[in-house]
């Protein structure tokens, strides 16, 4: 009985030796450096425009005076001024379809480093627009903006996927939406009239771009590439072994190398899976189909349309005009507070509740919004309960809908099908935030403060499709989150052994 307990409290032991193991400095800086020059543009690009929008249109109009002589035509202005926010996710989606080929070429590190120089011509090319009164530099900007983000939004969940350990998969993960909520947060505090949300300095906000991206320009080079990338694609196993190393902190990876080996059943003349061959294999059918329900709701579940009443909302409620940029930032606070939460619990809840409590509690609060919007003349506290709800919707989505759909491209699929599958999943992520964008307006006309039903019904009908179709993936292999899926897609369960693959791998000499 006591050696019992005695083995058991050396397990316990070696479980936290390894839980802080799992956690090394090279991991911690590679997660925070590709993130701060990565997805906190992203976001900081979604926010970024809200502030400066008069001055911005007023420089249109004084631009568009001075060449043709007479003031802009307001439908044009609101075409340009549409223009300029919508392409953005135009740029997305050229870079989400760019980065199979620069992937592939460069690899996941080296494409986040190249990435960096899109980021710094936008932003020269923006933060210049007013002095050289050429609007269409700042449509440009925004549009190379969007091609840095498409490219990022799949090159940083690939890197960090690829780089951590299973056991913490998931919060590692949880760092791209942690810095996209961060990101929008920056851009709110930074278009305070304080700051440089004046008419003499709005240029500048463009400007900020250029600072993490030369972070991660001067950092990342000191960081390993993805030792996935190098096994697999470059069959550079030495490579493989010294970052596996440097990342987890540990000299004997022989366990994780020979894992990794037999998980992805890769031999040395791997090919990378084009998205028509994904989009074709039966075996990875309900991934794919998972894929693009969780990125669909992620960009349709109403987020957006938040934003879009935020501001009256706050207004109704008796906040003056004036106060309402202060008060908007407790929506990026709560952002990401609520996402920092999610990167803490996800190992330990798992991914399957958070996203269907994540989207459950957004079809609730959705629905109670819609009460307190209709009936908000009728009694002065209504308008508070309604600021609530945003608050709380908010909330819902960052501890779960808001990072998790990176993560589960990441986890889905094997290492040839991980870049088709991140071409697929940034499709439809900017095609439905092009559709939001150009649909909603239509919608909150017809529907007025209804439209909150609609997301509420898409919420509901995502939550109700994890509850069905997903499986958990916390703490699980590749291997076997395909054979939790091998029986909806009515194909045999991959093996764990492949006979290409050498049961021992035997470490080289260094």
């Amino acid at each position: 009985m006591k050696c019992s307990e005695k083995d058991s409290a050396d397990s316990k032991d070696s479980d936290l030796v390894r839980k802080k193991l799992d956690w090394s400095c090279s991991l911690i800086v590679a997660s925070l450096v590709g993130a701060f020059g990565s997805s906190f543009l992203y976001g900081y690009n979604l926010s970024v425009v809200n502030a400066p929008t008069p001055y911005i249109k007023s420089f249109y109009n004084e631009s568009w005076e001075r060449r043709h002589g007479h003031p802009i035509d307001p439908d044009t202005l609101t075409l340009l001024w549409s223009v300029t926010v919508s392409i953005f996710a135009i740029g997305g989606l050229v870079g989400t379809l760019m980065m199979k080929l620069i992937g592939k070429v460069l690899g996941r590190k080296y494409t986040l480093l190249v990435n960096n120089g899109f980021a710094i011509s936008a932003a020269l090319l923006m933060a210049c627009s007013f002095q050289a009164g050429a609007f269409e530099m700042l449509i440009v900007g925004r549009f190379i903006m969007g091609v840095d983000g498409g490219i990022a939004l799949s090159a940083l969940p690939m890197y960090l996927n690829e780089i951590s350990p299973k056991e913490i998969r998931g919060s590692l993960g949880q760092v791209t939406a942690i810095f996209i909520c961060i990101g929008v947060f920056a851009g709110q505090v930074l278009g305070l009239p304080e700051l440089l949300g004046k008419e003499s300095t709005w240029p500048y906000l463009f400007g900020v771009i250029v600072v993490p991206a030369l972070v991660q320009l001067v950092s990342l080079p000191f960081l390993p590439e993805s030792p996935h990338y190098l096994l697999f694609e470059k069959h550079d196993q030495a490579g493989a072994e010294k970052a596996f190393r440097t990342f987890l902190g540990k000299e004997d990876v022989s366990r994780e190398v020979e894992e990794v080996l037999i998980e992805s059943r890769v031999q040395r003349n791997i090919q990378l899976v084009s998205v028509l061959e994904l989009l074709r294999s039966p075996s990875v059918r309900w991934q794919v189909i998972t894929v693009v329900v969780t990125m669909a709701c992620y960009q349709l579940c109403g987020l957006n349309a938040i934003w879009f009443y935020t501001n009256s909302i706050f207004g109704k409620a008796g906040i003056p005009p004036e106060k309402i940029p202060y008060i908007t930032l407790s929506t990026g606070g709560i952002e990401t507070l609520a996402a920092i939460f999610s990167g803490l619990v996800i190992e330990r809840l798992g991914r399957r509740p958070l996203l269907m409590g994540g989207f459950g509690l957004m079809a609730l609060f959705f629905g109670i919004l819609t009460i307190t919007l209709t009936l908000q003349d009728h009694a002065p506290g209504i308008p508070y309960l309604s600021i609530i709800c945003i608050l709380a919707i908010i909330a819902s989505f960052c501890s779960g809908p808001g990072g998790i759909p990176f993560i589960l491209t990441g986890e889905f699929f094997q290492q040839s099908q991980r870049p088709a599958a991140f071409i697929i999943a940034g499709t439809v992520n900017w095609l439905s935030n092009f559709a939001v964008g150009l649909l909603f307006p239509f919608i909150q006309k017809s529907l007025d403060t209804y439209c909150f039903l609609v997301f509420a019904a898409i919420c509901l009908a995502g939550a109700v499709y994890f509850y069905f179709v997903l499986p958990e993936t916390k703490n699980r292999t590749h291997a076997e989150i395909s054979q939790a899926f091998a029986k909806r897609n009515k194909t045999h369960p991959p093996d764990n052994t492949d006979p290409a693959i050498p049961t021992k791998v035997t470490r080289r000499p260094e």
